[in-house]
């Protein structure tokens, strides 16, 4: 796998669409809602970091009616934040739904559901499900396409049948020929990207959103900013605490990735992870009886690697005219996006039972869930692009493919199933022809605000150990913690979760530190 964190979007929509809960009596309606403090010594609202930057802190933002009641703008933010130049400015896509109770309003609520490269607009839109029902009445939910992404300067590499060639480029290379065929699909994509963005391209990192998030939120009127930030979304925003600690206004990390990480430590931390989920998933399936995998959990693991196994040897169709057969890596596709909620563990059952008998129609459905492909081989939108665009700024590797076999042997004794093809992920790193030069990095974001981190203990693609480092790692920081499945956890599933940040988001109060639900 590139990297799981790609089907974030798609996966937070289709498991919180159905919630809708009250708060508990822990943030009842009757209670006032507070406004946002934070630290001391703020500057005003639209005091810029540089003079350079004055326009851009200044500008205010044109709202339009969009989606029916939701409400969109543009924002106009520099391409190169070193040398802003009005002739290279970016236009970024922003979608506010405003707050139900605008006399008791609190102020703007800023969401990013990860990726790198899924839309913030479509993620805010859904405001009724991903964020609870006191907070939905006083925030203005606020989501921007980062650039890149989307909407907003939108990155374009490939075609829809490039894409279907860097996606079932064998990420489990046998030989020395199949290294070289995955380095081919990863070179065919950076030179795309570089010859069709050649302007765009270097200014794509994490810290480059996060400056936009800043000028966003002076575009809004807001002295501080109150974000929500899920998977690379908590990447985005420490980033962006770190950057501007005192702006930090009522902020929660959900699903962590930190800093710090290396791809390397990435990759192996998502290999045990998602075996992990998948460990937890085979043994629900044996729980609930008839599992095509088998009696025990041992004997479904090993029936699983079997059946990547055999595809890699022996595609079987899918029904699709365009991807007609599944291989190994769409098969891996769709077995990781399975476990991002358990709610889909019960369809998976199911594909991998079709899968057995030779249909790999109901997998491939998963695999274009985490792809944004659609059933008729459009690509919906351009995270695939994204992702390596984002992270190999951000996390440069190796260009010497001795690096990922030592990574493969290392992962697979820790993680049988997925360790290898996760251990690959890397290499369109090892080749990016953008640098950007900062580099992993550990952020403490002193003199922040505090920071509410959330870590869910068996998360396939944030693993639990994360949050707790980010967390010891930021000078002003909670951990709460999750005991449960599936990738992240504020309006997934949890009262308790959803009671304590529901609180602490319109009430201020802060979690108690170490609080488990």
């Amino acid at each position: 796998m590139t990297t799981p964190l790609a089907a974030i979007a798609r996966a937070l929509t289709a498991t919180t669409a159905v919630l809708g809960l009250l708060l508990t009596a822990g943030c009842s309606s009757s209670e006032a809602p507070v406004p946002t403090t934070g630290a001391t010594g703020v500057p005003p609202a639209t005091a810029a970091p540089s003079a350079s930057l004055d326009g851009y802190y200044a500008q205010k933002l044109t709202w339009s009616p969009c989606n029916g009641a939701d409400e969109c703008a543009d924002l106009r933010v520099p391409l190169d934040y070193a040398n802003p130049d009005p002739s290279t400015d970016l236009t970024l896509k922003v979608l506010r739904v405003p707050a139900k109770d605008q006399q008791g309003r609190i102020g703007s609520l800023v969401v990013n559901p990860g990726g790198p490269g899924a839309s913030a607009m479509d993620y805010a839109a859904a405001a009724d499900a991903i964020v609870g029902t006191q907070v939905r009445r006083y925030f203005d939910v606020v989501g921007f396409d980062p650039r890149g992404v989307g909407r907003s300067a939108p990155l374009d590499c490939l075609s829809d049948r490039q894409l279907d060639a860097y996606m079932g480029a064998d990420q489990t290379p046998d030989d020395a020929a199949e290294e070289q065929d995955l380095l081919a699909q990863a070179r065919t994509l950076a030179d795309a990207c570089e010859a069709k963005n050649p302007t765009l391209l270097p200014h794509l990192s994490t810290a480059d959103s996060a400056k936009d998030m800043d000028v966003l939120r002076a575009a809004l009127g807001d002295s501080q900013l109150n974000y929500l930030g899920k998977s690379y979304g908590t990447f985005l925003g420490s980033t962006y605490a770190g950057l501007f600690p005192k702006r930090v206004g009522r902020f929660v990390l959900d699903g962590v990735v930190p800093p710090d990480l290396t791809n390397a430590e990435l990759s192996e931390g998502q290999a045990r992870g998602f075996e992990l989920a998948t460990r937890t998933y085979v043994a629900d399936c044996v729980a609930q009886g008839d599992c095509p995998l088998g009696s025990s959990v041992d004997e479904g693991m090993a029936w699983i690697r079997s059946f990547l196994a055999d595809v890699d040897r022996t595609p079987i169709p899918t029904g699709d005219p365009n991807v007609p057969q599944m291989n190994e890596a769409w098969a891996s596709w769709g077995l990781g996006q399975a476990m991002y909620d358990q709610s889909s563990w019960g369809a998976l059952t199911d594909a991998l039972r079709e899968a057995k008998a030779g249909n790999g129609a109901g997998l491939m459905a998963f695999a274009n869930a985490y792809a944004g492909r659609e059933p008729n081989g459009t690509y919906s939108s351009n995270i695939m692009e994204v992702l390596p665009a984002v992270n190999c700024l951000d996390r440069p590797d190796s260009p010497d493919l001795a690096t990922y076999r030592g990574y493969a042997d290392t992962f697979t004794e820790v993680a049988p199933t997925w360790g290898e093809a996760l251990a690959w992920g890397g290499l369109a790193c090892g080749i990016w022809p953008a640098k950007e030069g900062s580099g992993p990095h550990k952020i403490s974001a002193a003199g922040s605000g505090p920071i509410v981190v959330v870590g869910t203990t068996r998360d396939p693609a944030t693993i639990y150990e994360w949050s707790k480092r980010l967390k010891d790692q930021l000078s002003n920081a909670v951990l709460l913690s999750y005991d449960g499945d599936g990738h992240t956890a504020y309006r997934r599933s949890n009262d308790c979760v959803d009671s304590a940040i529901d609180a602490y988001y319109v009430q201020g109060r802060v979690p108690k530190d170490g609080l488990t639900c």
